[in-house]
């Protein structure tokens, strides 16, 4: 397949685009600017030395089409992952219109360009999040929930609304709303580790807030499964089928580094020290199953918290308790 990828250097572009390469996919990077140099381990596996290196194309998604878009013209499939991390720094006003408009803006942009192919791609897969559902306590939710109220949900909203603006150019369109990809050099999982190394580790506020949560590997896994799979369309989440509090999340993880994990960091001090994003990121409660996912009949490799934990930090696997 021709696969252009969209924010193709980031955390899990990295890895879906390595993936994707060693298959012998023909992948294009769209980015912003051109990467440093790959190591293995520092920025996910390097590449096999048989793989097709990916094509790097330099863009400015500002919600206009430029000359990348020839990448687009004639490609199988699409992967839209563009955007600002949301946990780089406080939520101040200019943050989050920046983390707003490098989703909304690069959308768009791809959108335009996919309208204006002589032969367009037949599957675009566009990120989300499970911010898109809200703070909504131990409620379960499947694609099928509504949107939330808050600053991330908002933001989800306008991102989806833009990609759907891709049909019916298309042929199929798929929102991938991904939980917390736990990956042991990147993404949430170092900042979590760091208290336990020093046996500081434990439960963030109350800890009763759910965490849906994803293997890198299953997340990877579940976006190649939705790129042949043709009865996927719409929302997809990507979550594991577990998702656990963030008390039971700290235990695991306790266990499975042999720390202690009962300091609880009060929810006054997280508010104190990360404002909004305190609750936006930390605080909220999340209780998100891949329904439609397993009803199709993708099969996790890591379902279970202990063993996903257990393979990325290479430790032995303590019981599930759910």
């Amino acid at each position: 397949m021709r696969i252009t990828i969209a924010g193709g250097s980031g955390f899990l572009g990295r890895a879906l685009t390595d993936t994707l390469a060693a298959e012998g996919h023909l992948v294009t990077i769209l980015g912003r600017q051109a990467p440093g140099p790959r190591t293995a381990g520092a920025q996910g596996p390097a590449e096999p030395p048989n793989a097709p290196s990916p094509a790097r194309i330099p863009w400015l998604p500002d919600g206009t089409v430029g000359p990348w878009a020839a990448a687009l013209d004639g490609a199988d499939a699409v992967v839209n992952l563009a955007g600002e991390s949301i946990g780089a720094g406080r939520w101040s006003a200019a943050r989050k219109a920046r983390i707003r408009d490098s989703r909304v803006l690069a959308t768009r942009s791809l959108v335009a360009a996919i309208k204006a192919t002589t032969k367009p791609p037949h599957v675009f897969i566009s990120g989300s999040a499970q911010g898109y559902y809200g703070s909504r306590g131990d409620e379960i939710l499947t694609e099928e929930s509504g949107a939330g109220r808050d600053f991330l949900a908002d933001v989800c909203v306008r991102w989806e609304r833009g990609a759907c603006e891709a049909l019916p150019a298309v042929q199929r369109l798929v929102l991938v709303r991904s939980g917390l990809v736990l990956d042991p050099r990147e993404g949430v999982l170092p900042s979590m580790l760091r208290p336990f190394r020093f046996f500081a580790g434990g439960p963030l506020g109350s800890g009763r807030q759910y965490m849906s949560w994803i293997h890198r590997e299953d997340w990877v896994s579940l976006v190649r499964w939705a790129l042949v799979t043709e009865a996927v369309e719409g929302p997809l989440n990507l979550t594991a089928p577990n998702p656990v509090t963030n008390a039971e999340f700290a235990r695991i993880l306790g266990q499975v580094l042999r720390r202690p994990s009962v300091m609880p960091a009060p929810a006054i001090a997280i508010r104190l020290a990360l404002g909004e994003m305190a609750d936006g990121l930390l605080l909220c409660s999340q209780r998100v199953l891949p329904a439609r996912a397993s009803a199709l009949g993708f099969t996790f490799r890591f379902p279970d918290l202990g063993a996903a934990l257990g393979d990325l930090l290479g430790r032995a696997v303590p019981p599930a308790r759910y």
